[in-house]
């Protein structure tokens, strides 16, 4: 909803003026400790600096892949054209390169790969899921030789799960995070520790799982950790010091716009979760950057939070320059399916009724595509994408609300839930809790003018559980599974709100989307399988099958001239928990590996 949580309203963005909450700023580390350096400490071979402007003009460099999103748009579109329908039959292994990351400690057996990875003229930089950044040197095309690993020391015994889902370039700087909720600066050239930020207390939940996203001088850091408790916020950072300059929670506090939306007498705001698990985008013309919250905490239990629970399971358009909300939009309010909204925002100028209109294309992970006005968050069009959908009966065409939503109702049961969730016992949610589309990027292509999203399909039988934590009874989640999840690679039309095409998958797919120049669209599956396909017909062109689970987004990029698209492969801990739908897969090994295709 682009209003209050009673309907869509455009007036309320005065009323959010005021909602930017401020902390003081935790300790800048400068240097780094000692044994934090890379290894080995000089790099081979210089990359250009990665200024404000190149940033700006990013689709000037179709060779190189500057930022997460590709793009500050997010579309993660390549015009690079020379892998083509007609010959992408011809990809073949290029090189691989082993990546760390994989010995874990604890509870994560595993280090799952989650980055895309970023090349600056012809040096590519991943980070395995602990933190570690990796330089490697692919000018060569037939190799990809390391060139330094900056180990940021992460105490794998402690983070509950280990994902990291990239890195960001700001003028000789690589910029990762670490789970535990640090930011740190390493020379592109030397592999160093230059500076490291502590942004929040990993004591409180909080952690680090997406790439800062860079603007002028200014580091967009979004905070993770909501299933642990944390309350969750949008930090910007001074890229050159790390100073704090504004944060933005997306659980108020008593007395803040939206506050009203937390009941019952637990402070549950104080632990409400809206994690930002990845990168938002940003509109130079309108000077805001869009991020998507998470699910409420505890998100199976909403008699513990009652009501709508702003600003979760939510579109935040913020200031970059304050901070200050100017609108938002709530999909799923009062969620108990933990629907959280946190995935990419696709930025699209194109025609919607014969109009030119700045729109936001986005695949909720609640089984809806939603089209949306990107300069004040008015919704336009919502459409169904997942195949199997029982949670309600739609969306309405003038609010953007499920049908059932009810303004007055502090407990919302939608088409499947009874009005007490912790008496109701089991029920089966479609599509399943994680998606559809979750976290996994989507793209889209202005040749086709299509939004390309890859994802789950299935659903699960979810309970609420009495559990003791902290000597407090808490209610969280019984998942249940008892039939094989599958994927699916969907095209929808931002501009009508149509399904196109849709391909299935036997395997759920945790990878992520990329589309091309060359007419295509490259996706990967839990089992291993990176396909391409048609970017009309969603028809499949290609495959290749690399014998390890996949978790990680794929991308293109060119050095002299030549195309490659790369992967990084090597499940992480919750694909591989979903597997038990799957007997045939039971032993599939994981692995840490860097793959790239060439013609």
């Amino acid at each position: 909803m682009a209003s209050s949580h009673r309907g869509l309203r455009l007036a309320f963005a005065t009323a959010l003026l005021s909602s930017v909450f401020t902390i003081p700023a935790f300790a800048v580390d400068d240097p780094a400790k000692p044994g934090a350096a890379a290894t080995p400490a000089a790099a081979s071979g210089a990359s250009s600096e990665v200024t404000n402007e190149r940033l700006l003009n990013a689709d000037k460099e179709p060779q190189n892949w500057l930022m997460v999103h590709k793009e500050y748009n997010s579309t993660r579109y390549s015009p690079l054209d020379q892998i083509n329908k007609d010959n992408v039959k011809n990809l073949k292994v290029a090189f691989t390169t082993a990546i760390g990351g994989v010995p874990g400690g604890g509870n994560n057996p595993t280090g799952g790969l989650q980055a895309t990875p970023l090349v600056n003229n012809g040096f590519m930089y991943v980070v395995d899921a602990w933190g570690s950044v990796y330089k490697i040197d692919v000018r060569d095309g037939k190799r990809g030789r390391i060139v330094w690993v900056m180990d940021p020391g992460v105490n794998k015994a402690d983070v509950w799960i280990p994902s990291n889902r990239g890195v960001a370039l700001y003028k000789n700087f690589v910029i990762s995070v670490t789970g535990p909720g640090k930011v740190i600066w390493t020379n592109a050239e030397t592999g160093e520790q230059v500076r490291s930020v502590q942004v929040d207390d990993p004591k409180n939940g909080y952690a680090l799982t997406a790439p800062p996203l860079v603007i002028g001088n200014k580091l967009i850091v979004g905070g993770s950790g909501g299933d642990q408790g944390a309350r969750d916020h949008v930090t910007a950072l001074d890229a050159d010091t790390g100073a704090q300059l504004w944060r933005t929670y997306s659980v108020p506090a008593p007395g803040e716009p939206g506050s009203e939306t937390w009941g019952g007498d637990n402070n549950a705001w104080m632990h409400g979760g809206g994690a930002f698990w990845v990168t938002g985008s940003y509109d130079p013309e309108t000077k805001l950057t869009l991020w998507g919250s998470g699910q409420p905490v505890p998100m199976y239990d909403p008699e513990y939070r009652p009501g709508d629970n702003l600003y979760t399971n939510s579109t935040l358009a913020l200031d970059t320059e304050t901070g200050k909300m100017k609108w938002y939009f709530q999909y799923t309010p009062g969620d108990f399916l933990d629907f959280d909204e946190v995935g990419s925002k696709q930025l699209i100028n194109a025609k919607v009724d014969g109009q030119d209109r700045k729109l936001l294309g986005y695949f909720g992970r609640n089984g809806f595509y939603y089209v949306q006005d990107r300069t004040n968050g008015q919704f336009i069009k919502a459409s169904q994408y997942v195949k199997t959908l029982n949670w309600t009966d739609g969306i309405d065409p003038k609010t953007g609300k499920p049908v059932e939503y009810d303004p007055n109702k502090k407990l919302q049961t939608y088409k499947i839930g009874a009005p007490s969730r912790r008496a109701q016992g089991a029920m089966t949610a479609c599509p399943h809790i994680q998606g559809g589309v979750n976290m996994f990027p989507t793209s889209y292509s202005p040749k086709t003018g299509l939004s390309y999203g890859s994802g789950i399909e299935g659903c699960i039988k979810v309970t609420a559980v009495a559990e003791r934590s902290g000597g407090k009874i808490a209610w969280n989640g019984g998942l249940t599974e008892d039939q094989k999840l599958g994927g699916s690679l969907t095209a929808m039309d931002p501009t009508t709100g149509e399904r196109k095409a849709q391909t299935l998958f036997e395997y759920p797919a945790y990878s992520g989307v990329v589309s091309t120049g060359g007419g295509l669209v490259f996706t990967a599956t839990l089992d291993g399988t990176i396909t391409a396909h048609d970017d009309q017909s969603l028809k499949e062109l290609w495959s290749f099958n690399v014998g390890s689970g996949i978790s990680a987004p794929p991308m293109t990029y060119a050095v002299n001239g030549k195309q490659y698209v790369a992967i990084l492969v090597g499940h992480s801990r919750v694909p591989k928990g979903r597997l038990g739908t799957h007997p045939e897969m039971q032993d599939l090994q994981t692995t840490s590996m860097l793959y790239v295709f060439s013609l």
